[in-house]
């Protein structure tokens, strides 16, 4: 089956639309036009993919179908013209990754400086996720690489390990719980919390924690860097799960204390998901090796 991207627009836009003569006019055709190139479409399907009503259309299940992988080929197609125009402006290469909250605010901001220092025909495209679209997104195109913390279903995807996270606990050094080394997370849910923005991966997950749990977070305030938490944490605004790393990094300045949790899920071990190896272009590969390598290196 072949098609063309005028059609496939224009069946978006009827989708969306519901209305056959208003999808023409945002596609400067005709209507004869319009409805033409639509029943071609339907004829190349071999099947109706739209009920034609008294006020307008509405999507046939295979309609619905044939929406889904339209918009990602027209996706695709914007992004290859948009890729041609950064190639054409001198640029050699451009990764796109979609990564949980760790990885955005915590560790690839300190990792990508090197990485675009030696690479500087390079652009990197970082967007913050959940888990679950980061794979989504891997899979179907829209991001290269995908950095993902825990279990996830990977959809098939290449999995390559680089290094293991842990969450934390911390108070306040003079917080009552600071005598403990170890503890549930459920026997801080009566604390004041401070935690990450709504919509943040590892405030998401928390919050299916206490969901299961029965007793939601107390949360005081919601920020949008473990930095910043970990300065309120240290002010005595309340207590804060985040991971060990950023913890470590506050410790000192912010007079904390570091509590490990007894919860198994506070271990996580981190990936980059990848669609094939083989065929992930070499500048997508360096980054990868320079994840791996920077974890190496500490061990």
């Amino acid at each position: 089956m072949e098609f063309d991207l005028t059609d496939l627009r224009l069946f978006v836009r009827t989708a969306e639309e519901g209305n056959l003569t208003r999808a023409a006019a945002r596609q400067h055709l005709s209507l004869a036009a319009a409805s033409s190139r639509i029943k071609a479409l339907e004829s190349h399907s071999g099947m109706p993919l739209f009920y034609r009503e008294a006020r307008g259309v509405r999507l046939t299940p295979a309609g619905e179908a044939f929406l889904h992988h339209a918009r990602g080929v027209l996706r695709q197609t914007d992004q290859l013209r948009s890729d041609l125009q950064e190639y054409g402006a001198g640029l050699r290469g451009h990764v796109r990754v979609f990564a949980n909250t760790t990885a955005v605010t915590d560790f690839l901001p300190e990792i990508l400086p090197t990485f675009l220092s030696e690479n500087p025909k390079v652009n990197v495209d970082l967007q913050e996720k959940p888990n679950a679209e980061i794979a989504r997104g891997v899979l179907d195109g829209r991001a290269d690489l995908g950095i993902v913390a825990g279990p996830v279903d990977t959809l098939g995807l290449q999995a390559i390990h680089f290094s293991t996270d842990r969450l934390v606990l911390v108070t306040p050094q003079n917080h009552a719980f600071a005598r403990f080394k170890r503890m549930a997370f459920a026997d801080t849910l009566d604390e004041d919390a401070v935690g990450m923005q709504t919509g943040s991966t590892i405030q998401d997950f928390l919050s299916q924690v206490t969901e299961k749990l029965g007793k939601p977070l107390k949360l005081r305030i919601q920020l949008s860097s473990f930095d910043a938490m970990c300065r309120m944490i240290g002010a005595g605004v309340g207590v804060g799960v985040v991971p060990e790393s950023a913890a470590r990094r506050n410790l000192r300045a912010m007079k904390l204390a570091l509590i490990e949790l007894s919860d198994p899920w506070s271990v996580r071990e981190r990936h980059v998901l990848i669609r094939d190896r083989v065929a992930l272009p070499r500048y997508a590969q360096a980054l990868v090796e320079t994840l791996r390598a920077h974890y190496q290196a500490r061990d």
